[in-house]
Parts: structure tokens; C-alpha cells; sequence
């Protein structure tokens, strides 16, 4: 509170002497603990705390953070935000005006039954090793490992432009792997793979009577791949598992659309995108069931907000729908300069670093299928679930992945498992050969999706349904 009270006096002190000033303050804790084969392995707990100033000299933005909440410690950041944005705005490339920092005043709390604080590291500990044990199935489980993850952020944001929001969230992960061993060969399974389980809840999430259970599937699974058979070669009907579905959403999907991209910010670090600015409206970019929505509104996804961090609100917005691109991932920003609309997407990954147009939550609408009546469709086929690899071109084009579990589907029927299963295609003939959705979704998440100069790694969640793609390359690796 008394740190609220100082930057609204500071605010109310300069912000008379530019065009438009914003004090955004971040705190964050990060509590992370891993077990490998019932024993402790690491324990780590880390605090951040700090203020981003953001002001606008003659039509451009300028930054500067600092972690001394001090009134000297925020007059030297403005300073030297100040005087760093007079000199760049000789040779700025857009002018703005603060329309593109709107007005807005609320607050945002993550759902929660149980607070994070409430657990004692003791308690974290007992339950990863119920997981590690819950995982060896088998003589043939080797190695057991079990962690969780837990994030809390609370920030506050205040600007010229009488914006003040509070928002308040907590994250949780939590993941488990099994390794299994036959002979010379090791094969290891997770739970759900690169999407792990991370929501935005309370400490109830470690206390999912279905965890246990879900990591006894993760364990047999481990030691069905160590004794399968390479994956086959050749052109299948390929069903893809929700797990899966959220890190071809994430890198086919979601980086393409990144307006920031499209006008080239990223291209000397993450690339470009295939997608142009002339596209938006009429490109077919799937089938017609082809429906993905951005929604930070979602109670409990991984990356909900009420309120981006330039101040705009939260809202769902179609990206695709019915196959045809409508919008991409532009915040405000990105808007004025593409001339076309966007989402509320100016996120930043913590209090250092200046918010871009990232993703948040990007869903892939379910759709009319029962999962039954889809693998029932089909003659020969692949059904492959988590990621285990991934590959895509600089403009987000080619691609190829590697998935840990897969099983065929021979005269509408699953038979037997596979490893080592892989696939690839190029993005569009993709997402057009899209012929069936199922009428159920699931949730996944990633903690780890990198962009910017300098580096920012942030949150982002995807629901989707388990999605059948007609002719696909499938190979085994």
C-alpha cells in the first residue's frame, strides 16, 4: 500500500512534463521443488520485485526499470528513460499518440481455493514423492521423476491517462516422467508432455484425485514404448491428442500471427512469419472447422488477465474462424501501425523488460466429432500424442514434430504402439486437410515460450480438441 501511495504522488509530481507517463510495478515469487526416484532433488525459492517506467517524448515510447523503489531510485529512472527517449525520437520509425495507452481501471484475481502459502515445502515434497511412486509400474520404470512449480505476480499499473489496475495471479505446474528400460533401449513418457498441467489455481491443483492415477497411466505407457515397435513410414490419416494439438496451435498458429513478426521487429531473433498484412480477412488458412479464438478470459488458463499491460481490456476475439484469418496477435501498438485489428496481447515477462505482442490464451474451438466416431473413420492412421521435438522454418511455414506416444489405427480400430513417431508438413496444406474436431477440449500450457531482444520467456495456455488431419507424412525417427 505504501508503495501505491508513492507512485501516485510521483505520477502526479512529473507527469505534466511529457506526453504520457506509466509506472507499472511487478512483485513476483517463484517456488520450484523436483524429486528423482522418491528423493529430494533440488528446492528453489526466488522473489523479484521492481518498476518499469514508460514515458512518450514527441511521439515515441521510451523505458527504463529499476529495482529501487525509493523516490530517488524512481526519479533515476525516469531520468534516464527521459533523456533516452529524447535522443531516440530524432530517428523513431512511427509516431504515436497516447490513444494507444487507453484509460482503464480494475482489478484481476486468478481462481483459487487454497492459497499457495498454506503449503508447507514438507507437504510439497510428500505428494511429488506419491507421484514418483506412482510411476514405477514396472521393474522396467528406471527412472521416476516429479516436480512442481509454483508462481505468484501481483502488479500495478498507473498512468497519465488515469489508468490504475490491480492484478493478482497465481501458477501451478506440475509434471512427472517415467523412463522405462528393455535391454539397451530407454524410453521415457511424461505427463502430458511439453504441455505439462500448469493452471492458474491454488494449492487444490496438487490434490487432483485424478494425478496419481493419470501418472500410473505415464508409467505403463513408458514401458509400452520400450518394448513397441519403430513408428511406420509413409502417408496416414494423422489424430492428434489435445497434448500435441497445443504446441502445433502454439508454433503454427500463435507465432505466425504475432503482428510484431509480420512487420518484421522479430526477424533478426525469431523470425519472420509467412502470413502478410493484405491476408487478414480473406486467407484461408484451415478448413472450415478451423475455428481459434484468442481468450485471456478463460477462469483458470494458464494466461488469463483482465487487463494487458498498455491498459487494454481483456476481450475473446476470433483469429480464425470458419478456416478464414480475421485477426492477429497485434496489441494497440501494432494496430495503429498495421492498420488492421488486433487483441489485447502487450504483455511483458516481468518488471525489466517492455511489453511486445505476445501470445496468451490461444484456443482451438472444439467442434461437432465424437473421438469414438473419428478413430472409427479411419483405415490407416496414426494417433500421436506430447511433444517430444519440434522444428519450424524462420517463417513459421515448414514444420515437423516429434510425439513420445503413438498408437495405429488399422479398419477404425487402435492397435498397437509405436515410438518414435514424427511428422511434418507445411502450415496451410495442413491446417486445409483439417476434416474432423472432436466435441470435447483440453488444456495445456507452456512456461517457457521465448521471444524478444532482450529475451523474454513467458506463460501462455491452449485448449484444444483432438483433431484428425487427412494425408499427412509421418515417419519414424
Amino acid at each position: 500500500m505504501q508503495s501505491q501511495i508513492l507512485l501516485k504522488n510521483f505520477l502526479k509530481k512529473h507527469q505534466g512534463q511529457v506526453e504520457f507517463l506509466g509506472l507499472r510495478y511487478v512483485h513476483e515469487k517463484y517456488n520450484s521443488t523436483s524429486i528423482r526416484n522418491e528423493i529430494l532433488e533440488s528446492a528453489e525459492l526466488k522473489a523479484n520485485e521492481g518498476l518499469m517506467v514508460e514515458v512518450m517524448v514527441d511521439g515515441h515510447f521510451g523505458y527504463s526499470g529499476t529495482s529501487d523503489l525509493s523516490e530517488a531510485g524512481i526519479l533515476r529512472a525516469y531520468d534516464l528513460a527521459l533523456k533516452q527517449t529524447q535522443k531516440a525520437a530524432k530517428y523513431k520509425a512511427f509516431t504515436f499518440s497516447k490513444s494507444v495507452r487507453p484509460s482503464a481501471e480494475g482489478h484481476y484475481l486468478s481462481p483459487r481455493q487454497k492459497s499457495l502459502t498454506d503449503l508447507k515445502p514438507s507437504d510439497v515434497t510428500d505428494i511429488l514423492i506419491q507421484v514418483s511412486r506412482a510411476l514405477k509400474t514396472s521393474e522396467r520404470v528406471v527412472t521416476r521423476k516429479a516436480g512442481t512449480i509454483f508462481s505468484a505476480a501481483k502488479s500495478f499499473y498507473i498512468t497519465s491517462e488515469s489508468t490504475e489496475t490491480h492484478q493478482d495471479s497465481n501458477l501451478i505446474m506440475v509434471e512427472a516422467i517415467a523412463t522405462a528400460q528393455h535391454g539397451t533401449e530407454f524410453q521415457s513418457r511424461t505427463l502430458n508432455g511439453w504441455g505439462s498441467r500448469t493452471y492458474q489455481k491454488g494449492a487444490e491443483a496438487l490434490f487432483d484425485n485424478s494425478l496419481l492415477m493419470d501418472c500410473q497411466k505415464v508409467g505403463d505407457e513408458a514401458v509400452e514404448l520400450s518394448l513397441a515397435e519403430n513408428c511406420p513410414s509413409g502417408v496416414f490419416d494423422l489424430l492428434i491428442a489435445p497434448d500435441q494439438m497445443m504446441m502445433q496451435i502454439h508454433e503454427s498458429i500463435g507465432h505466425p500471427l504475432e503482428v510484431d513478426r509480420i512487420l518484421g521487429d522479430e526477424r533478426n531473433f525469431a523470425g519472420w512469419s509467412f502470413v502478410k498484412l493484405e491476408d487478414f480477412g480473406s486467407l484461408q488458412y484451415g478448413s472450415a472447422l478451423m475455428n481459434v479464438t484468442f481468450d485471456p478470459t478463460v477462469p483458470g488458463e494458464a494466461a488469463s488477465y483482465s487487463f494487458d499491460d498498455g491498459g487494454s481490456v481483456a476481450r475473446r476475439e476470433f483469429l480464425i474462424e470458419g478456416g478464414i484469418l480475421k485477426r492477429g496477435l497485434g496489441a494497440a501498438e501494432s494496430q495503429v501501425r498495421s492498420g488492421k485489428p488486433g487483441v489485447s496481447n502487450f504483455r511483458a515477462a516481468s518488471w525489466n523488460r517492455a511489453p511486445i505482442d505476445r501470445m496468451a490464451n490461444i484456443n482451438l474451438e472444439a467442434g461437432p466429432h465424437k473421438l469414438e466416431d473419428m478413430i472409427t473413420s479411419v483405415d490407416r492412421g496414426i494417433i500421436v500424442s506430447s511433444n517430444k521435438s519440434w522444428s519450424i522454418d524462420d517463417y513459421r511455414n515448414k514444420f515437423q514434430f516429434g510425439c513420445e506416444y503413438a498408437q495405429l489405427i488399422e479398419n477404425g480400430r487402435l492397435t498397437k504402439t509405436v515410438k518414435n513417431s514424427n511428422y511434418r508438413g507445411t502450415t496451410l496444406p495442413f491446417w486445409r486437410s483439417l476434416k474432423k474436431v472432436s466435441n470435447k477440449s483440453e488444456t495445456f500450457a507452456s512456461l517457457y515460450c521465448g521471444k524478444g531482444e532482450p529475451s523474454q520467456v513467458i506463460h501462455v495456455g491452449h485448449t484444444s480438441p483432438h483433431c484428425l488431419f487427412e494425408s499427412v507424412e509421418v515417419f519414424g525417427g
